[in-house]
């Protein structure tokens, strides 16, 4: 899902093609690696059962500021469907409303599942203590 808007985020809806030298098309491929760096680090936690560690949780301060950036891109989808409107004298390609449901309907469901991932974090992983590893090791092991 993830790739899939990495990929219709080159694409533009007025004009039905593919921007693959317009360099702010590259911002949200960039931070999606952070999402990327969470996830895997968020599977590799549940799967060793260790605890959350800083590392993880600077991971997850910064998928929360480039959640709002989510936020902001699903927006500015939203708007760029409404105003069409605006735009009746100029042609319009078919494509416009059926990709654009799409990629609002693909940005909805990472914002969702973003935030079922960090629900999905302090169940399984455990919260971010400083104090973890006086709770967690023993020095006899």
């Amino acid at each position: 899902m993830l790739s899939s808007l990495i990929i219709l985020n080159f694409y533009g809806l007025y004009s039905n093609r593919f921007y693959l030298f317009k360099p702010d098309n590259y911002i949200f491929p960039i931070l999606s690696l952070l999402h990327f760096t969470f996830l895997y680090v968020f599977w590799f936690k549940i799967k060793e059962r260790e605890y959350p560690d800083p590392r993880m949780r600077n991971l997850e301060y910064a998928l929360y500021v480039i959640f709002v950036i989510y936020i902001f891109n699903t927006v500015k989808t939203v708007n760029t469907l409404i105003s069409s409107g605006e735009f009746a004298d100029h042609l319009i390609p078919a494509t416009f409303y059926p990709v654009g449901a799409v990629i609002i309907g693909l940005q909805l469901l990472l914002l969702i599942l973003t935030l079922l991932t960090f629900g999905h974090r302090k169940r399984l992983i455990g919260d971010y203590k400083t104090d973890y590893l006086d709770d967690h090791l023993e020095p006899w092991d």
